[in-house]
């Protein structure tokens, strides 16, 4: 159901700007905003739109359907909320933000459907089945460091643009409203961005622990990187502001370098987390590569230590080590000579 909404939603905005051209200069910030028509999406419907398209195979056909369906849940919930108290007082005609404000709410009641599903599959793994796949430990690294530092080239420009934004426009960037004016199903620019850094830390962190959530989650990361990658690529090649790389402050360049960073950071994250996760070990199956069975190699507490053939596992309770090493004297003293 939301997938239908940003299709209905984007044919609206191509209709409305006579062809996409005008769709695509609006989300890039390369059109001329006296003249041109304003959009009612924004690059955030185009990066969920394959999101659920991904969400709605895998509850069919994937093992990790469950942490799929949670995750695009919660995406759905954050990104979405603000519209619930921002469309209201849009400068729109009426019977577009009634439209809009529906949408909200469906796309709000879909992504608890898709919370509450994917919670409810969440069963215990049969003995012998495949338990959900997450990073392997390379991959898991490479997306750590990719993500995280995605997230800190997020939150330090946020935090740069209150130093050059006027205030007037604050708290409005981050909860909508006057003097802002922001595409009417989408919410406003802080909230999320401040979204996209949560979504990279918390990707980012599940990464490195091989956690089967950080495979989704991590792809809709990686394709909001690679969004901001190619609109802000996009503004700089249509200023030709390469050209002038040399000549302009250091702030416009690292600005440049980050758009720059992000699309190439992008598809990296994409290709890395879309190559099939790293098998967890069957239920009662053998030591896996953290040296056991349990999570991080911890040994379940109904599995007793190995022993070399020939030897009884020790009683409970204290008493000197197994198979040498240190610990107390032999029982009879060494012969003198």
């Amino acid at each position: 159901m939301p997938a239908l909404l940003i299709i209905a939603w984007l044919v609206r905005d191509i209709r409305a700007a006579d062809g996409p051209v005008a769709v695509w200069e609006y989300w890039s910030g390369t059109a001329d905003l006296r003249d041109a028509p304003r959009t009612t999406t924004s690059a955030t419907s185009l990066v969920l739109l394959p999101a659920y398209a991904a969400a709605a195979v895998a509850a069919l056909r994937s093992a990790s359907a469950a942490s799929v369906l949670i995750v695009t849940g919660v995406v759905t919930f954050a990104l979405r909320l603000p519209g619930v108290w921002t469309i209201a007082d849009a400068p729109a005609p009426e019977d577009l933000r009634d439209r809009a404000l529906l949408t909200t709410y469906v796309a709000l009641v879909a992504g608890l459907a898709m919370i509450v599903a994917g919670a409810a599959g969440r069963r215990p793994v049969p003995e012998g089945a495949e338990r959900p796949a997450g990073p392997g430990r390379g991959a898991g690294v490479t997306v750590f460091l990719l993500l995280g530092f995605q997230a800190l080239l997020f939150a330090a420009w946020e935090i740069r643009q209150l130093f050059v934004y006027p205030s007037e426009l604050y708290p409005g960037w981050f909860i909508g409203g006057e003097p802002l004016t922001i595409p009417l199903t989408e919410g406003p620019p802080g909230w999320v961005t401040v979204t996209h850094v949560l979504m990279f830390l918390v990707a980012a962190v599940g990464a490195v622990a091989g956690a089967a959530l950080a495979r989704p989650l991590g792809l809709i990361a990686g394709g909001f990187v690679l969004s901001s990658g190619v609109l802000g690529t996009a503004r700089v090649i249509h200023y030709e502001m390469y050209e002038q790389f040399t000549t302009l402050d250091v702030e416009a360049q690292l600005n440049m370098l980050s758009s720059v960073s992000s699309l190439l950071v992008g598809p990296v994250v994409l290709i890395v987390l879309a190559r099939k996760g790293v098998g967890r070990t069957p239920v009662g199956g053998a030591p896996g590569p953290w040296g056991g069975v349990g999570p991080w190699g911890v040994q379940p507490p109904a599995h007793a230590p190995h022993q070399p053939p020939g030897q009884q596992p020790p009683a409970p309770g204290f008493g000197p080590p197994q198979g040498g090493g240190f610990g107390p004297p032999p029982s009879s003293p060494p012969p003198r000579w």
